[in-house]
């Protein structure tokens, strides 16, 4: 891979680093694959939709395939997407070609199969244990490049025993590395402090900005994971109808901006934002889409998107994102000042 197609879970660029003197870390594709959507259909104890819709399991194995040899190397899970559903897919879909990737996935939430139902969560190390050899025997491998904790807003006390657990876990070869999926600067410290820490997965679009959490992943020398790069669709160019039922984003819950809370579709303040910085990000050939990866990654050298997919069609035009490569020192700029940042 080349530079502009290739970034580094890991410490790097950062004095605490030993790894960073040796150019160690875990070099991945800038762009990786968030696999939620692949999932399917699942739902909270009250009946909110967590997925986002039905899926043809099909499709998402020839998706996979089709980033694969696109070149995509990083793949993102969590063991509660379709409750274990979607690391089943995954797990299913990469076959022998397991280790030409870096695989990431997620604890924290507890979820029945069954019923396809989430049902609270739990921060014990414990619990941790449990959910990592799960893990393990769905994605069909011996072991997690990246663990992260999928508990945005747990207590940083009860974190630093997780923060333990995952340093065992590295110790027994079970986890390479791990991370903390947060927006809050202050909760990813705590991980920060980890000697095999490598990245924060936080929210960060074009419409998103987080100047406070890029200065810290800059500061510790780990990578930055980008959750909802596409706005949750929008900077996709979706999302201007009503989401069908069973999608997340007809009964969209408190974390999820962006979206009406009658189920009716987009915020039309979001839609305008977008309709403001169309034509910069569809500039030189990139479709809407493409353009906001490409801001992600003239953002930060540290940026890493994981746009979700469900068909071989995304898969291709999430993929072709990195022929093109970041905007331009004046493409961004002029995307700043007409958004008014």
């Amino acid at each position: 891979m080349t530079q502009e197609t290739r970034r580094t879970l890991g410490r790097w660029g950062s004095p605490r680093s030993s790894e960073a003197e040796s150019g160690g870390g875990i070099g991945v594709s800038a762009l990786g694959f968030g696999c939620w959507a692949i999932g399917g259909e699942w739902q909270a104890v009250d009946g909110q939709p967590l997925g986002w819709g039905t899926v043809d399991d099909e499709e998402s194995v020839r998706a996979v395939h089709c980033a694969l040899d696109l070149g995509v190397t990083f793949f993102d899970t969590a063991d509660c997407y379709g409750t274990g559903h979607s690391e089943r897919i995954l797990g299913r879909a990469l076959g022998k070609r397991r280790d030409d990737v870096v695989v990431a996935t997620k604890w924290g939430n507890l979820f029945d199969e069954r019923t396809r139902t989430a049902d609270g969560q739990d921060d014990t190390p414990a619990h941790a244990r449990r959910a990592l050899t799960d893990s393990l025997r769905r994605l069909g491998t011996d072991h997690i490049d990246l663990y992260q904790l999928h508990l945005s807003d747990a207590d940083p006390e009860r974190a630093a025993g997780l923060r333990e657990a995952c340093e065992e876990f590295v110790r027994e070869g079970t986890v390479r590395a791990y991370a903390w999926s947060t927006d809050d600067p202050d909760r990813a410290a705590v991980f920060a402090e980890g000697e095999h820490c490598a990245a924060v997965q936080h929210a960060l679009n074009v419409l998103q900005d987080a100047p406070d959490m890029l200065a810290r992943c800059e500061q510790w020398g780990l990578a930055s994971i980008n959750r909802s790069p596409l706005a949750m669709g929008l900077l996709a160019g979706r999302g201007r109808g009503r989401p069908a039922a069973g999608d997340i984003r007809s009964r969209p819950p408190a974390w999820l901006p962006g979206y009406d809370a009658d189920g009716s579709g987009a915020d039309v303040e979001w839609l305008a934002r977008i309709d403001a910085v169309r034509d910069v990000l569809t500039s030189d050939g990139r479709t809407l889409a493409q353009g906001a990866l490409a801001w992600l990654w003239a953002r930060s050298p540290r940026t890493i998107p994981i746009p979700g997919f469900r068909t071989v069609a995304q898969a291709e035009e999430n993929a072709g994102a990195m022929a093109k490569g970041p905007l331009t020192a004046g493409q961004f700029t002029e995307i700043e000042r007409l958004l008014g940042r």
